[in-house]
């Protein structure tokens, strides 16, 4: 066990967790210093060819544009328009006014909303759309922000339309399918207890529940089920998708039934839309959802002859270097600019106005690219020059068999340091990946638990606070809202580490 090494390896963390988390420095700067930082370390300590170090930078750099920030500039056009358009105002009047119950609301818009939004374009949406609404039917803005930073955990890892697992999947050479298909397993005990948490923070404890058992059970299971069966089938691009379109759907059925059954109970003061008005406005997502699930192995003939349409370059000039692919039809960040496009022609808006929110929205996302690729690229030069492998053997002598309890901390670290839950697979999964290997464990369970550890990250980010606090109006008080918000991500590290080193047991067994 070199030691110095170890170190040396280490340092480029070490770097982003103190200029982010300590100086509060910009993460484009503290990206590119720290991919700076990496290449130097890379040349003079682990002795890797200047252009191999290079090129290893270039690979990472292409891939956070392609299809990472293509993506993610594709899901907020998708927000930024129907926002513009009035629709997304439509769309909460909708969802508002189908019960005054506030335990049902919270499933409702926080879980099941906040669930799809995070789904379809993530970035701060999920938390600061459902926490307004919340305030607006009289919730406390501190527990709202709470209760929305809680909500919006498991709904990351397939956010955005599955970025954060197709990455991994990219970043640790897996497959999607099966690596999707284990994170949903991870997850489902979390996307069962998180309802049950979020009625009781709104009815003022456990006594809360009791009335609403059901729906709030049905709340989990309506988004973790479907979202198993969408992973094991179908990849990582729809099962946040059709989970929480699920959830939103038996939550909805639930709450009516509560209305008829409690006549008494006052109808919230909201102008409800009509049907079409409520399809109208939903319809850029609709389209969303429509032409992912042709383009997915949903449909075979369309998905090859998409997946078909592809270019390959070697960017990497060093040992194991393969060829980059780039699809340029079948990637979702295509899709989705496609069908919104098209949702925004229906709703009769203007091509011009259109491509000019597209394009506001490009530059909104400038910071976001530098970010994106310098994380990227620095991930790349770590794993190329071993790095990553440093250490990765180290944690594996240090912890032996105990190393995935470890392995959702590491993610959830990413996600705090960063933001982003991504950005944290890109980080850590190809640490894991290897850690795994020298351990002869499940290599796909152990970095599946990257991706579940940084859905906890997410909750106590300082970027989520930011847009809590903004949402709700506690600008200054961000300190509060992590106050109240750090029990429950212990809680929820705690259930993760004995849940998937447990289980993780019965995997290695059976061989998964």
């Amino acid at each position: 066990m070199h030691w110095g090494l170890f170190i040396t390896a280490l340092l480029p963390i070490i770097w982003l967790i103190f200029s982010l988390g300590v100086l509060k420095m910009a993460g484009s700067k503290a990206c590119t210093i720290g991919l700076v930082l990496t290449i130097l370390l890379a040349i003079f300590i682990f002795k890797m060819p200047i252009i191999d170090s290079l090129t290893a930078a270039l690979e990472g750099a292409v891939m956070g544009i392609w299809p990472i920030v293509y993506i993610i500039i594709a899901a907020v056009f998708t927000y930024n328009l129907t926002t513009a358009s009035g629709s997304m105002t439509t769309i909460r009047q909708g969802l508002s006014g189908i019960t005054s119950d506030k335990r049902l609301l919270v499933l409702i818009i926080a879980w099941g909303f906040g669930g799809f939004l995070e789904a379809i374009a993530g970035f701060g949406t999920a938390v600061a759309i459902p926490a307004s609404i919340l305030i607006a039917f009289g919730v406390n803005p501190i527990l709202s922000a709470t209760i929305c930073l809680i909500a919006n955990t498991t709904p990351t890892a397939f956010g955005a339309i599955g970025l954060p697992v197709t990455t991994l999947a990219q970043i640790s050479g897996l497959d999607v399918l099966h690596l999707s298909y284990l994170v949903t397993i991870q997850l489902l005990p979390l996307i069962v207890i998180i309802p049950f948490v979020m009625v009781a923070l709104i009815g003022g404890g456990v006594k809360a529940i009791r009335e609403v058992w059901a729906p709030t059970l049905a709340a989990g299971l309506a988004f973790g089920v479907p979202q198993i069966f969408v992973a094991r089938f179908l990849g990582a691009e729809l099962p946040a998708i059709i989970g929480s379109i699920v959830c939103i759907i038996v939550t909805v059925w639930f709450a009516r039934r509560y209305e008829r059954r409690h006549p008494s109970a006052q109808k919230a003061a909201v102008e409800t839309p009509s049907v079409n008005n409520f399809v109208l406005a939903a319809m850029p997502f609709i389209l969303v959802f429509v032409f992912v699930m042709l383009a997915s192995p949903l449909v075979p003939p369309l998905n090859h002859f998409l997946t078909g349409i592809k270019s390959a370059l070697t960017i990497y000039t060093g040992a194991g270097a393969n060829p980059y692919v780039f699809n340029w039809v079948s990637t979702p960040g295509t899709l989705i600019i496609l069908a919104t496009i098209i949702g925004g022609l229906v709703q009769k808006m203007k091509l011009g106005q259109i491509f000019k929110i597209l394009g506001k929205t490009a530059v909104q996302m400038v910071q976001t690219l530098i970010t994106v690729c310098a994380i990227v690229a620095l991930a790349k030069v770590m794993g190329y020059s071993g790095m990553i492998a440093t250490i990765a053997a180290t944690l594996v002598g240090l912890l032996g068999a105990f190393y995935p309890v470890v392995a959702p901390l590491i993610g959830a670290l990413g996600t705090f340091v960063t933001g982003s839950d991504t950005s944290a697979n890109v980080l850590f999964g190809n640490l894991q990946r290897q850690a795994a290997v020298a351990l002869h464990d499940s290599t796909y369970w152990v970095v599946a638990a990257n991706a579940v550890g940084a859905t906890a990250g997410k909750m106590i980010s300082p970027q989520s606070i930011a847009v809590a606090s903004a949402a709700t109006n506690l600008q200054g008080q961000e300190g509060e809202i992590l106050k109240q918000s750090m029990k429950y991500f212990l809680g929820y590290l705690v259930v993760i580490c004995i849940w998937i080193f447990v289980s993780g047991l019965f995997i290695h067994a059976l061989h998964i």
